[in-house]
């Protein structure tokens, strides 16, 4: 299975973006799906998790901000981000097991 992220912009602090992470097949063949962020000249670091059973583990920096939630049918899993901030600015990517990370999508957050 292959994920693709999308859904990244150009987006002011305060404000909001959902991205989805679309699946090339079944999503519940993947144990877990993450997302993950690379800010520049920094190193990749987990966002937000979500396991096939649907338990979540969060980043205390996105921690009541963030949500990642996940659609079986779709074969999609989302990441709704709320009260962005500078510092979430970086490329954002979904991985699990075997999945390999796709293109990213970038997140801009900026006045």
């Amino acid at each position: 299975v292959q994920l693709q992220a999308s859904g990244g912009g150009l987006v002011q602090p305060g404000g909001s973006l959902r991205l989805s992470c679309a699946a090339s097949g079944s999503i519940l063949r993947v144990n877990y799906v993450g997302w993950y962020r690379r800010a520049p000249e920094n190193q990749r670091e987990l966002v937000a998790l979500i396991s096939n059973t649907g338990s979540t583990n969060y980043a205390d920096s996105v921690k009541g901000r963030f949500t990642i939630s996940r659609d079986n049918a779709k074969n999609t899993v989302y990441l709704q981000m709320n009260s962005l901030k500078p510092e979430d600015t970086g490329v954002y990517y979904c991985g699990g097991p075997g999945t390999g990370w796709g293109q990213g999508t970038q997140v801009t957050v900026s006045s």
